[in-house]
């Protein structure tokens, strides 16, 4: 027969094994924990500079096209007090056409060749005389504020684009104009990338992005225009995933 000493030994020795191993435990959560807390803070510093990039190109892209507006506002008016006739004007719209061209084909390429189509209709209109100064310089008026319309928008429209080389018709999610992703109708996701000077649409190349595209459309779609999406790094800017 056991002592009792003996039998109160054998009982601490697996209570302290325990307790060793929940200690061990308790030093592996805290080292995952301090672990997943800096993945946090710099995910979140990327989000912020990610953030502050899409700030920055928003606000040079509002910054054109008030420039262009305010110019041609200003030369419209010094016109119009010095009572000159409407050719002289003409000058002056388009040099305000050409300038608002010029942005557009700098800028995010969505739905860029009709936008660009439709600005060349009336500059050849203002260049032929074809349409009264007035009524030319409305019609400017309306596309400018367009142009700043689509870089305040986030929706889904449909357009074609150019993905290795072949031409086919997309679903594209427009963010402003800072950043846009596309869905084919074969189920692939992407995002269009600034290349040099030329624009790329690429197809997103892991399973977690495509994901992500996905949620975005699927949100945009459902009229949802607030909330937190994680996307690819896909600015307009560039750079690494």
């Amino acid at each position: 027969m056991l002592a009792p000493a003996a039998l109160a030994a054998d009982s601490v020795d697996p209570l302290a094994q325990r307790l060793i191993e929940l200690r061990a435990e308790v030093e592996q959560i805290n080292s995952e924990l301090v672990i997943a807390r800096e993945e946090n803070r710099t995910a979140l510093a990327g989000l912020n500079a990610q953030k502050a990039d899409m700030e920055a190109t928003l606000n040079r892209q509002q910054l054109a096209l008030k420039q262009i507006s305010d110019d041609l506002n200003q030369r419209q008016e010094a016109a119009d007090a010095a009572g000159v006739a409407g050719e002289v004007l003409r000058p002056i719209l388009l040099e305000a056409t050409d300038r608002l061209a010029r942005s557009i084909g700098e800028g995010l390429p969505f739905k860029r060749d009709e936008r660009l189509n439709n600005l060349q209709e009336l500059r050849d209109q203002i260049e032929s005389g074809k349409i009264a100064e007035a009524r030319a310089a409305n019609r400017l008026w309306a596309f400018i504020e367009d142009e700043f319309r689509i870089t305040k928008d986030n929706a889904i429209q449909r357009q074609t684009i150019d993905l290795d080389g072949e031409k086919m018709l997309a679903d594209v999610a427009k963010l402003g104009t800072v950043m846009l992703l596309f869905r084919t109708d074969d189920g692939r996701f992407g995002t269009v990338r600034k290349d040099g000077m030329s624009w790329r649409f690429e197809v997103a190349d892991n399973e977690d992005d495509q994901k992500r595209i996905a949620t975005l459309f699927d949100a945009l779609g459902k009229q949802i225009r607030q909330g937190f999406f994680e996307l690819p790094n896909a600015l307009i800017a560039g750079g690494a995933k």
